[in-house]
């Protein structure tokens, strides 16, 4: 079997190219869980301080966003309003600063855009959008870069899991209601991005995470992901950015008018596709509110629009992500795009028998950035991975753990660590939960490096790598 990481080189230019959208050579990073999207289990203690639950199956209590705010209809804003100051902090921004980490990936709601929650039917706590603008001012400010991952979507991408944000069977994203929902959340957040100043430090919009892994139960996924390149790119040529192979002529009156009255007229525009020009429509009073509540009225209403930024790096899980026919994010592309990929060794998936020498044994042979690039999906990161185990792991193997993981994933254009902290407490049987999935904890304890590039270990690998002759046996 030949070598996997000498084989890089056969895609090393096309590698190249495809990287230069990213505005990082190398992406170091922690994802912001559990802060504007609350997972219970990553702060069982304070989860129940708040006045959740904790229960087996998760659609049978209080273990969700939606279940919480159902619950504590006349409270739930004022709740996360303090989970959301505390949970994500300066001192935390200031500390991932110190660590070397360059990106941060914020897992967001569809509610952080309060306009598209069908309320009654739907509920969930209002008031993150202010936490968000904080977190990325303070982001900007350390030089930390951000992705922001559409975590959960309208009517829920998979079935049963608190990271939707309501834990039901019931999964209605794929239906034209709820694509065209998240199509218009695109098109707030990439206005946003180019128009807010807070939220200077964003480079890339995630379409959807984890969407079911049978392409066979996500009808008309292919075709949202051509729309959400679109959306993002129907805004950006608003803003004077540049896109590729696409132009919009606009009147000249509009050209030095404001920018929601040129979306309204770009919503016609038959260059895009229905579903997209509902999106600009639909944006339109949205953004409107959104710049009175937030002071933003000048660069949305009132002055000549103009962004200087760049365009947005489109983001989506990779095709392999899925099975059964999917359709390929890199037939989407127009404009700079990245691949996502996660993995998980406790995930009970079958990747390594549970031991430490199969583990090793796969992660330093792994095949998943090439596999992504012979189909187009590159540059590839692995934007959520972690140090559990299906045995219980010894400090010294964890050593091993997070070297072999960062070596194989920096192969491609970096990692993202799952995640930047978890709750230390009886519930978590003190740092137990956190040694294996809190970065700031695994760096105190020495398994993670204080410098990101850096291993304990520069050859963990190399007793592990099949050899080009041999095989499939150990070189």
């Amino acid at each position: 079997m030949k070598n996997p990481f000498f084989s890089l080189s056969l895609s090393f230019a096309l590698f190249l190219q495809a990287l230069a959208g990213l505005p990082t050579s190398k992406i170091y990073g922690v994802n912001l869980g559990s802060w504007l999207l609350l997972e219970a289990w990553m702060l069982p203690q304070e989860w129940l301080a708040m006045g959740g639950q904790s229960c087996v199956d998760c659609s049978t209590c209080i273990a969700t966003e939606s279940s919480f705010a159902k619950a504590y209809p006349d409270t739930v804003d004022e709740t996360f309003a303090g989970h959301w100051d505390t949970w994500f902090t300066q001192d935390i921004v200031n500390e991932l600063k110190d660590a070397g980490i360059n990106t941060v990936r914020i897992p967001l709601g569809y509610w952080i855009v309060e306009a598209l929650v069908n309320r009654p039917v739907e509920a969930y706590p209002r008031g993150g959008l202010k936490y968000l603008r904080r977190g990325l001012s303070w982001l900007q400010d350390a030089g930390i870069q951000a992705i922001l991952d559409h975590h959960a979507p309208p009517g829920v991408q998979v079935p049963n899991q608190q990271f939707t944000g309501d834990c039901t069977t019931d999964v209605q994203f794929y239906t034209p209601y709820n694509y065209g929902r998240a199509l218009v959340w695109t098109a707030v957040m990439t206005t946003l991005a180019h128009l807010d100043p807070n939220f200077g430090s964003v480079f890339a919009i995630e379409a959807v995470n984890e969407p079911i892994m049978d392409a066979s139960q996500t009808p008309g996924y292919g075709d949202f992901q051509k729309n959400f390149v679109q959306t993002i790119r129907a805004v950006e040529l608003i803003l004077g950015i540049p896109v590729p192979d696409m132009s919009l002529e606009l009147s000249a009156s509009l050209s030095t008018s404001n920018f929601t009255a040129a979306l309204g007229v770009a919503s016609t525009a038959s260059i895009f596709s229905p579903e997209v020009q509902s999106a600009l429509s639909e944006a339109i009073p949205i953004l409107i509110e959104i710049g009175s509540q937030y002071g933003l009225q000048g660069p949305f209403t009132s002055s000549p629009y103009r962004s200087s930024r760049s365009s947005l790096v489109t983001n989506f899980m990779d095709v392999n992500w899925q099975y059964n026919n999917p359709s390929n994010p890199a037939d989407a592309a127009i404009g700079p795009q990245g691949y996502d990929n996660h993995l998980y060794y406790s995930s009970h998936d079958g990747v390594a028998d549970a031991n430490e020498d199969a583990y090793l044994t796969s992660v330093c042979n792994l095949q998943r950035i090439q596999a992504d690039a012979t189909v187009g999906d590159s540059p590839l990161w692995f934007g959520e991975w972690a140090l559990p185990t299906e045995f219980n792991a010894t400090d010294a193997f964890l050593y091993q753990w997070a070297d072999a993981q960062k070596f194989a994933y920096s192969q491609g254009a970096g990692w993202i660590f799952w995640n930047f902290k978890t709750e230390i407490s009886d519930l978590t049987n003190g740092t137990e939960l956190a040694r294996q999935w809190s970065y700031l904890e695994g760096l105190k304890l020495g398994f993670l490096t204080q410098d990101p590039a850096a291993l304990n270990d520069p050859d963990v690998c190399v007793p592990y790598i099949y050899n080009s002759t041999t095989n499939g046996t150990r070189a």
